[in-house]
């Protein structure tokens, strides 16, 4: 038996709220028993202080930005080659694009033996033209430097073995997760139904198409968008250029979510590109049905007439049908949701999430005869 704990130091970009931050979230007190965990973020936020909660030590990454900046960048891989060395840790996991680009060959650099990478989402995928091949260039220049990739999705996974970007035997599948305990069911307030969208104001976000699908719909509803972003004051705009402005909340970033989902009838994602939504299990858990985009990995999570409805990207026509369908129809609201939460539970729950990396990194340390060693008892609890 190893006489210390695996050191485990988690990258993410910035720890402000998201899904994959809060899917670090989830991970923290799941690991913090069996590792030596620091997490290392451009913060604060939301991801900071889960660390304390988990009593994970948080380092500040001062130069980690999310926009492309050669010098901040050039400044952030030397920080993280410099963290690298102080920790020693025996994994690096790097979570999103530029803390998985930068993470990566930092870690090489400082001899980690085992890195890890999340894949929330291609960036290649997202975007088309001389930009996605310029990401995929990346992406398989960054693949030697990675002994193992998390994928969220399957179709993520078989993304990335298409386009040359990870391969098979190096990637596997585990699906965001969600502690559905702490998620009440929705409280019927009234005969208004009322829809809750949960995003960042940011392209692939689609908020847009959100906006014109509401603006055709002739039944009553209130809706709440909850988030920041860059396109925040261009989507209040057209609100008002709409005649929403009274009828749909822009509630900005909040910290009770679960409260929110609860007081809703419906949730809805549009997106133009996606992996696995962390907003989509979290609607689930709290038992509301879902409308969404049918991109990246999310009818993984969404039975298309069995826990929610999805639709084509960019298309506000069939957005709106969906949503007026739910709204006419409580029955199916009740239906749709309450099959949504029994797949939440069986399918997303965060025991096996924390289990199934535990695992990974058992297997990942095992394969490079680290100096250390998880127990096997870690391993007891099934996996995704």
């Amino acid at each position: 038996m190893a006489s210390r704990k695996p050191r485990l130091l988690i990258l993410i970009t910035l720890a402000e709220a998201g899904g994959a931050q809060t899917s670090v979230a989830q991970l923290l007190p799941g690991l913090a028993a069996e590792l030596d965990v620091t997490v290392a973020a451009r913060g604060p936020g939301p991801l900071a202080d889960a660390a304390r909660a988990a009593g994970v030590p948080f380092v500040h990454l001062k130069h980690m930005r999310r926009n492309l900046h050669p010098w901040h960048d050039a400044l952030a891989l030397l920080e993280l080659v410099r963290l690298c060395r102080r920790l020693q840790p025996d994994i690096v996991h790097a979570h999103s694009s530029k803390a998985g680009a930068l993470g990566r060959p930092a870690a090489a650099l400082a001899r980690v033996p085992v890195r890890v990478f999340t894949v929330h989402a291609w960036p290649f995928a997202a975007y088309r033209g001389i930009s996605g091949r310029c990401y995929l260039w990346v992406e398989r220049l960054l693949r030697r430097l990675t002994t193992s990739f998390v994928c969220v999705a399957r179709s993520i996974r078989d993304r990335g073995v298409a386009e040359g970007a990870c391969r098979p035997e190096d990637a596997v599948v585990i699906h965001n997760a969600v502690d559905v305990s702490t998620f009440s069911a929705p409280e019927r307030n009234g005969d208004v139904p009322r829809i809750v969208s949960v995003g960042r104001f940011a392209f692939p976000k689609d908020f847009s198409a959100l906006v014109a699908a509401l603006a055709s719909i002739p039944t009553d509803w209130r809706a709440a968008f909850v988030g920041e972003g860059p396109l925040q004051p261009e989507i209040a705009g057209e609100l008002e250029r709409s005649g929403l402005a009274t009828r749909v909340e822009l509630l900005g970033s909040r910290d009770d979510v679960p409260e929110l989902l609860a007081a809703a009838d419906i949730f809805v994602l549009s997106s133009r590109s996606e992996g696995f939504p962390v907003s989509i299990l979290e609607a689930m858990a709290a038992g509301l049905p879902v409308v969404a985009t049918d991109v990246g990995g999310i009818s993984e999570a969404v039975v298309q007439g069995e826990t929610g409805l999805l639709v084509p990207p960019n298309d506000p026509f069939a957005l709106a049908e969906a949503l007026e369908r739910l709204i006419q129809d409580a029955p199916l609201r009740r239906r749709l949701g309450g099959a949504g939460l029994e797949r939440a539970r069986r399918d997303f729950n965060v025991a096996p999430y924390r289990t199934a990396h535990l695992e990974l990194y058992r297997r990942e340390l095992a394969r490079r005869d680290a100096p250390v060693a998880l127990p096997l008892s870690v391993a007891a609890e099934p996996g995704e």
